[in-house]
């Protein structure tokens, strides 16, 4: 079994799925089987929630104060799973804050509104812009959802903007300046808050 609970720089990870929409050119499982702490981050299997649960167990979360749903894959990928994870992970220690680290595409995924019922169990929720606009978001993200996925992401982050007090967009620090400029701007029309970040450092 790979490692679903997991550090890297002092930050608490939760790896609950490799399954993902998007093979982004950046993606940071590119560059090896695992980063932080773990030793592995590819799962033979999926991981069940009663797993999943048991990782958290097996952690001692109860002085944790920030905790990220992010690993290989898109947490909403395992939506349900997502969902009573946080939860499970809220009762053991409802101080602790939990951000979700998502392409924005769940709705997508899910064939479903979720922002509200994510927005009801996260305190942040960063989704990844990308990019500026649909075409370079496509070739950027290589997602299964081509001409219709970055719509569909900023619907999204709008939704969530209404029901989460946290909400950013991030860019990686790969693509060129202009267009990080431009993709601040579509964020800001959102309403999120803006952030770039760093490739090297994998965050």
């Amino acid at each position: 079994m790979a490692d679903i609970v997991y550090t890297l720089e002092g930050g608490v990870y939760l790896n609950i799925t490799n399954k993902c929409p998007c093979n982004c050119a950046f993606c940071i499982r590119s560059k090896g089987d695992a980063v932080g702490d773990a030793k592995k981050l590819w799962f033979d299997t999926e991981p069940t929630i009663d797993e999943i649960k048991k990782a958290i167990d097996d952690f001692d979360f109860t002085k944790v104060e920030n905790a990220v749903f992010c690993g290989y894959g898109e947490p909403t990928n395992a939506y349900d799973n997502l969902i009573e994870s946080a939860k499970y992970l809220k009762a053991i220690n409802p101080q602790i804050n939990l951000r979700l680290n998502t392409n924005g595409l769940s709705d997508l995924i899910n064939e479903k509104p979720t922002a509200k019922e994510l927005s009801e169990v996260f305190d942040t929720i960063s989704v990844s812009l990308n990019d500026p606009d649909s075409e370079k978001y496509d070739k950027i993200t290589r997602s299964i959802y081509p001409g219709k996925a970055f719509d569909a992401m900023l619907s999204f982050t709008r939704e969530c903007v209404k029901y989460c007090k946290d909400v950013r967009m991030t860019v990686v620090d790969v693509i060129p300046k202009e267009d990080i400029e431009q993709a601040r701007l579509v964020c800001e029309s959102t309403g999120a808050k803006f952030r770039v970040r760093s490739y090297a450092r994998g965050r």
